[in-house]
């Protein structure tokens, strides 16, 4: 049985005149260029979004963020999104993948900002006027339509200014370490939720990635709670429980089918898993966004 998937678009999905590791598009036109973006996906690399004009939403893993002058959000390879646009919306789409930015910036920053961190918003509402972040996706913006040399240094160079300013804006109880924290401490846990991206499928049990990081499941549900004020099992848990979401909501895929996708022995053991952990049935849920 093929097991259901979102479509997940790659770099080349949106093709360029000229050939580069990263794309650049006024919002209007790409939205133009490329109308299935309005419909739910995910893709293999980063997005940035910033908003100078017009309103709208921007779901994000089925959470719905308003969409105004001002508005910048992040996205990560993997996550679901879709969004409503008012007919004068305007703005800027840079897509990056990963490779591009750690050839010039290596070790673990790209992975620190919180806003992508599946744990914390991927949204920020910077508000309008805004001077600080909009004069660097301009500048990208000349790089993009202006030939000269060295345009991926210096395209490279404002993407990496623009994202060390977004993180200043970004809420410091989530973009900071916990006083006196080792960082190998972050690192553990961006580690944890990587795995739990590989793994959630086919492991829920915290004794699993505990194994995995080489520490004791106490000591990953510590530093769980410290950081994140959860325990590692219901991060494992909602990570599940965001997928099942993400297939019941944008596939037609059945529930028998989305419970063998995510490992489970038999639908009915996942409609009882969903429902204690949601209060619905997955048919209720997906009834709910029908409506």
């Amino acid at each position: 049985m093929q097991p259901p998937r979102l479509p997940v678009l790659t770099l080349e999905s949106f093709p360029q005149q000229r050939p580069r590791p990263w794309y650049l598009e006024r919002l209007a036109r790409h939205v133009a260029n490329f109308p299935g973006t309005s419909q739910p996906h995910a893709h293999d690399f980063y997005l940035l979004l910033y908003v100078t004009q017009g309103h709208g939403t921007h779901t994000i893993d089925l959470v719905s963020y308003p969409l105004e002058p001002g508005s910048l959000f992040f996205m990560t390879p993997g996550q679901v999104h879709h969004w409503q646009l008012s007919a004068d919306a305007q703005g800027y789409v840079v897509l990056f993948e990963a490779d591009f930015y750690l050839a010039r910036y290596p070790g673990g920053r790209l992975y620190e900002y919180p806003f992508f961190h599946h744990f914390h918003a991927p949204a920020l509402q910077l508000g309008s006027p805004e001077t600080e972040l909009l004069p660097l996706f301009e500048r990208m913006w000349q790089e993009h339509t202006t030939p000269a040399p060295q345009q991926d240094e210096v395209f490279r160079s404002y993407l990496h200014i623009c994202l060390e300013l977004a993180a200043r804006h970004y809420p410091t109880t989530a973009a900071q370490p916990a006083s006196g924290e080792p960082r190998h401490a972050q690192h553990l846990l961006r580690e944890f939720g990587a795995l739990i991206n590989q793994h959630f499928r086919t492991q829920r049990e915290v004794q699993h990635y505990a194994d995995l990081l080489h520490v004791s499941p106490n000591h990953l549900n510590a530093l769980c709670r410290r950081h994140l004020g959860k325990t590692a099992s219901a991060l494992v848990q909602e990570r599940v429980l965001m997928e099942a979401r993400r297939l019941l909501r944008h596939t037609s895929a059945t529930v028998a089918q989305v419970a063998d996708t995510l490992g489970f022995d038999d639908a009915s053991y996942f409609g009882r898993y969903f429902r204690k952990h949601t209060g619905q049935t997955p048919e209720g849920f997906r009834y709910e966004g029908k409506r």
